[in-house]
């Protein structure tokens, strides 16, 4: 029997430094070997005032439910994205229709850059840097190897994002970037 052709695609990617946080994606859409979309938008503000940035990797259909799932979460919890994460982590890894959800997210305030996966894992990245999807460890290996140089946020997310494109198959270089003031 045949493996069911998969949706690939996405690399998301945060650097936090010199009082600034960004969040990059991609904009590669892929069913199997085909590229379905090249200009998806996978990175975007989060609630009221648009004080939270995130990005996802994966289904794009659970990735909306996750980022409605978290909007009221932070309607829940104003101004505590820490809190507002782990109690929708828990939600995401106890609730029967939420389990099945195929994304992961990154999302960002001023103070802190979180890595939600469908485990219940809520991660804050080491050195301010963090990737997911298909390309994320390309771009997390080049974020990783540009932060300590004179680059500022953007420049460096969008360099290592450049690098991930030409690296891996499921990662163009139509980047969406999103950022903020820390």
């Amino acid at each position: 029997m045949a493996e069911p052709v998969q949706w690939h695609g996405t690399t998301i990617l945060t650097v936090r430094k010199g009082g600034k946080v960004v969040i990059a994606g991609d904009g590669q859409v892929s069913l199997g070997q085909t590229v379905i979309k090249g200009n998806a938008r996978k990175v975007r503000p989060l609630g009221s005032g648009g004080h939270v940035i995130a990005g996802f990797a994966g289904a794009t259909a659970d990735a909306m439910t996750l980022f409605e799932r978290l909007e009221a979460k932070l309607e829940q919890y104003p101004q505590q994205l820490t809190r507002a994460c782990v109690d929708m982590a828990k939600d995401w890894r106890t609730d029967r229709y939420l389990r099945r959800l195929e994304a992961m997210m990154i999302v960002a305030d001023r103070s802190v850059s979180l890595v939600l996966t469908g485990t219940g894992d809520v991660l804050e990245p080491e050195r301010g840097v963090i990737a997911i999807g298909s390309g994320g460890n390309y771009a997390l290996a080049a974020a990783r190897a540009l932060i300590d140089t004179d680059m500022d946020a953007e420049a460096i997310a969008r360099k290592a994002m450049a690098i991930a494109a030409e690296i891996c198959v499921y990662t163009n270089s139509n980047i969406t970037v999103e950022s903020l003031d820390a």
